[in-house]
Order: C-alpha cells, then structure tokens, then sequence
C-alpha cells in the first residue's frame, strides 16, 4: 500500500519538475523584481581580480563580507544595485576600473503551506508560479479553496497577506497558503 502512495508522490513530483522546467522557459513580463534577502548565495566576480572574486552568502544580517571593502549592505537590493555598490566601494582607492558581476548561484527557499500535501520549504526556481509551487506541495487536498489562495512576500516588511491566483509569480522567501473552502 505504502508503495503506491510513494509511487504516485515521485509522479507528481516529476509532474512539476516538468511544469517547473516548461514555465521557467520564457518570462513573464510582469514578474515582480527579485530582491536579495539572507540566505541567498551569490557568486561575486571582479574581472582580472581572481583575489577579489568568489562565492559569498548574505548573512543574516543582510550583509556581505567582500575582500578589501568589507562588509555592504545586500537585503533588498537587486543585482544589479548591488553590482553598482560594490563598484562604487572598489572604485574609493582600490581599483581604477572596476567591472564587477554578481549572479544567485542558490536563491534562499520559498514555504507552502495550508491545504497542499505537503506543506513545507521547497527550492526556489525560476520563473515559477503558484500553481508549480502546489504542484511541488504535493497538489492540493480535497478541502482546498482553489480560490482562496494568499502571498506573503519575502520582501515584505509589513507581512501583509494578498490573495492571488495561480499564475502569479512566486519569489525566494515568499509564504504561499492555501485557504481551506467551507462545505
């Protein structure tokens, strides 16, 4: 009996491995713009400068520790910000010409949570919806409001819950719950 349940549990994790993939192909145009927020992992380039390049995480904090400038600010940056910031720190008396890129080697995990089968952290990917992010929860159970579906975002420092619909975007950090409907 056991085996069935594993089995349809691995189907429908594959099912959104796929949807995951097919979706993150093209994007969408009205994406929300991804903040950095701590646990972001991130690969630091500065180019002809392999001392000053590697890989570094945002702290708790919010910081960065980078070699020469110390720490900078990262929460709530875009990369491209940050990218800019550390130019500009390179730029006071350690370097000429600094060119710096900044890519999200591993984003921090998105939460589900409410009606889905499986409630809990996942791994961010790119591009993906609500509707993938249930998918990964295991799909939703029987007393689901397909409806009723509210956001909390990462970046949001009120906490404030909206409701959505499904192909909405999610981002790193977000809290996603499904509402349970009322017979």
């Amino acid at each position: 009996m056991w085996y069935k349940y594993k089995m349809k549990n691995l189907f429908l994790k594959l099912i959104a491995v796929i949807i995951l993939l097919v979706s993150s192909h093209g994007a969408l145009a009205k994406d929300p713009i991804y903040t950095l927020g701590a646990g972001d992992k991130l690969r630091v380039t500065v180019f002809e400068e392999k001392d000053l390049s590697g890989e570094f995480e945002v702290t708790g904090e919010g910081d960065i520790s980078l070699p020469l400038i110390g720490s900078i600010s990262a929460v709530g940056k875009n990369i491209r910000r940050l990218e800019r910031d550390v130019e500009k720190k390179l730029l006071d008396g350690f370097l000429k010409n600094p060119r710096v890129s900044i890519d999200v080697m591993n984003y921090r995990p998105f939460y589900i949570l409410g009606e889905v089968n499986e409630p809990g952290s996942y791994s961010y990917v790119n591009g993906m919806t609500i509707l993938n992010a249930v998918a990964l929860g295991g799909g939703f159970t029987y007393r689901a409001n397909q409806k009723k579906i509210t956001i909390i975002r990462g970046n949001d420092s009120t906490q404030t819950p909206q409701t959505i619909n499904p192909t909405e975007v999610v981002l790193p950090g977000d809290v996603v719950r499904v509402e349970e409907r009322f017979f």
